[in-house]
């Protein structure tokens, strides 16, 4: 007995799942990230990417650890986490993405849309990240400004429902 559902079948079901993250194994691309972006579009997925950088780098920075350390936590490759670190036109991998979103327990859903992997639905968050990523500076210890920037940025990665854009 063979089963077949069409496609109308699977998008009334992919309606019903609402804002889910829908997957089948590792996580869906959104394919409008696959299309080359206008020359807006660019500078918002540059935006969010040095701040997706700069939050790797607070986070663990805050969190005491060093590359090595958090690449052994997160189960990731050192030499990547370098490089989403110091490169905005790095696109990560969305297992690494998610892994990093585990680790520091915050949304894997808004991650992944500061790292430009899926296209972003909040229209607050991509003004949050810019407000984040200049408030932070590269120093060794984690001013108290940056602390609170890191805390309130957390906070906002870690919201259930995002607002849409409309």
């Amino acid at each position: 007995m063979k089963l077949e559902r069409s496609k109308e079948w699977w998008i009334a079901r992919a309606r019903r799942e609402g804002d889910a993250v829908i997957g089948a194994g590792l996580l869906a691309f959104d394919p409008a990230v696959d299309e080359r972006p206008s020359g807006a579009q660019s500078a918002v997925v540059e935006e969010t990417r040095i701040a997706f950088g700069k939050f790797v780098n607070l986070m663990r920075r805050h969190r005491g650890y060093s590359m090595e350390q958090l690449a052994q936590a997160a189960d990731l490759d050192a030499s990547e986490l370098l490089v989403i670190e110091d490169d905005v036109h790095y696109v990560p991998e969305p297992r690494t993405v998610f892994k990093l979103a585990e680790t520091f327990d915050v949304s894997q859903r808004r991650l992944m849309q500061l790292a430009g992997l899926t296209a972003a639905n909040d229209a607050g968050l991509r003004q949050e990240a810019v407000r984040f990523a200049a408030r932070s500076e590269a120093v060794q210890k984690l001013t108290p400004e940056e602390s609170s920037a890191l805390e309130a940025f957390v906070v906002v990665l870690s919201e259930q429902e995002p607002k849409r854009v409309k």
